[in-house]
């Protein structure tokens, strides 16, 4: 999990890298384009051709959607803001889960979790600071992010168990990989050599840690793992203050700090969401 947590922030660092130069549309096709060429031969290699019959296919297609949008927004939204903090309104789909699961799944949410939320709803607008100096509008393109992660993870979650994590890896490459590919020529920057191999590396990093985060989830449970998803916020720090010069201001790390505090506690609460 940790190793994870460290891999792919190096994928969204080089997304803000190239966000300069390339439309985010076009750094979204090559992070699904290289992710599905990386997953199919090997869930192939695994599965054989029951990777080609996965069960509830539409769903399994929608669930990459949703990764899709998520990947759309969060690029997007770390053009202009710093990387923590991008990653930190990520963060914010566990509350977003506790709504959803109430509204779409008729789950019984206790006072506890609805209390954790609005905890969480505060350091968002620590983050955001609306009305404030610093607010930025790219932040609302996270917050989108985080609601898009949230559908990813219900969908996940509705379709583990009857379906290979390498076969699920696979198929959410799918949607994006489609869909981007017929978008990307009318938005098509033709990159330099060294732009084009970062843009093989978004696919293969993305891929490479969510292979990490399977594995992860293979050997632990998610109550034991949770709290190091975290991680990925230090790394963030660290890849933001060293490529970038992003030093989080103290309003930003109070947000951060009650985000993770009640990502951790709703992810070890009775009821907590299996996401692997």
């Amino acid at each position: 999990m940790i190793g994870a947590m460290i891999v792919v922030p190096f994928m969204d660092a080089l997304a803000k890298i190239l966000s300069s130069d390339y439309p985010v549309l076009q750094l979204v096709w090559a992070r699904f384009f290289f992710h599905f060429l990386l997953v199919l031969p090997i869930a192939l290699w695994r599965h054989g051709g029951s990777v080609l019959t996965a069960p509830a296919p539409m769903m399994q297609v929608g669930r990459g959607l949703c990764l899709m949008g998520a990947t759309i927004f969060f690029f997007a939204a770390i053009r202009t803001i710093p990387l923590a903090d991008a990653i930190a309104l990520i963060f914010f789909d566990a509350v977003i889960i506790v709504i959803l699961s109430a509204v779409l799944l008729k789950e019984r949410v206790p006072p506890g979790r609805l209390i954790a939320a609005m905890i969480g709803l505060g350091g968002v607008l620590l983050i955001v600071q609306p009305g404030f100096g610093n607010f930025q509008w790219e932040s609302l393109f996270a917050l989108a992010a985080a609601f898009f992660f949230a559908l990813y993870f219900l969908s996940t979650r509705h379709l583990s168990g009857n379906t290979p994590p390498l076969v699920m890896l696979a198929w959410q490459g799918v949607g994006g990989f489609v869909v981007m590919s017929v978008l990307v020529p009318f938005i098509w920057v033709t990159p330099t050599p060294t732009d084009f191999a970062m843009m093989i590396a978004l696919g293969f990093i993305g891929a490479s840690g969510h292979l990490l985060l399977i594995r992860a989830f293979h050997y632990a449970e998610a109550s034991l793992l949770a709290p190091f998803l975290y991680t990925e916020i230090v790394m963030q720090v660290l890849l933001g203050y060293w490529l970038f010069g992003d030093i989080p201001n103290r309003w930003a790390v109070a947000g951060i700090t009650l985000i993770i505090g009640v990502g951790i506690y709703l992810s070890l609460s009775p009821g907590k969401r299996q996401n692997a």
